[in-house]
């Protein structure tokens, strides 16, 4: 019981600070700190409070109160390759990601994961946490899962707001051509079908990672075992 409240507290911490410093501490711990000193206690405070909610996870055993049954784990595996892909493919041409002139450039159609989903990491990371919420119902699950969930869906709301305050009619214009919801903006024409393929940076890189993970996941089967299987 100490353990899975540790770890509760844990996960609040990593997901109160990430919350806290992109919003209404950021410009107060710039003006202090200054870019980069911002940057590097962002991180530090990230890593610290990953840390711990990593250890207190590992303490915080406990029976599961449901597994997924047999036929669910195939399309949940599917579905973290598709989580895998986003998450590669979000690094990709990334506008989001802060650079010089952000504001003046020209907006560009949506290309890749990003005519998916203006949010290809984030929905990474919300995938993830449903899938495991989906499989496997141990308390330090529950509390980790719910944890990543609200910040990948609390965070990329929070992004929109901020980057339309800096970045004004730009990011106005980028929102018209993507969407928050996955394959909404492709659903109402917004962006174009034949402009949705992943590419192979994302593809290549998302089934070699989640091949990785898959691998060395100690509560999965690996791919590599069930192609191994079949040959054999």
């Amino acid at each position: 019981m100490i353990a899975l409240a540790s770890l509760t507290l844990a996960t609040i911490a990593f997901v109160g600070s990430h919350f806290a410093m992109s919003h209404p501490l950021r410009l107060r711990m710039i003006g202090a700190l200054g870019e980069a000193g911002f940057r590097g206690a962002y991180s530090v405070v990230s890593a610290l409070t990953l840390l711990w909610m990593i250890v207190a996870w590992h303490w915080a055993s406990g029976l599961p109160l449901w597994i997924a049954p047999d036929l669910w784990w195939p399309v949940a595996s599917a579905l973290m390759l598709a989580a895998s892909i986003l998450l590669v493919g979000s690094f990709v041409r990334n506008p989001a990601f802060p650079h010089p002139g952000a504001g003046k450039r020209p907006v560009r159609p949506a290309t890749g994961v990003f005519a998916i989903t203006r949010h290809p990491m984030n929905w990474a990371f919300a995938l993830w946490a449903l899938v495991h919420l989906s499989l496997w119902w141990s308390p330090r699950n529950l509390v980790v899962a719910a944890g990543i969930l609200v910040l990948a869906i609390g965070g990329s709301v929070g992004q929109d707001r901020k980057k339309r305050a800096a970045l004004g009619e730009s990011w106005r214009q980028w929102e018209a051509r993507t969407s928050f919801v996955p394959f909404a903006a492709l659903m109402q024409g917004r962006a174009r079908w034949s402009q949705a393929a992943p590419g192979w940076i994302a593809g290549l890189g998302g089934l070699a990672l989640w091949l990785a993970v898959t691998t060395f996941h100690a509560a999965t089967v690996s791919p590599l075992v069930w192609l191994w299987q079949s040959l054999g």
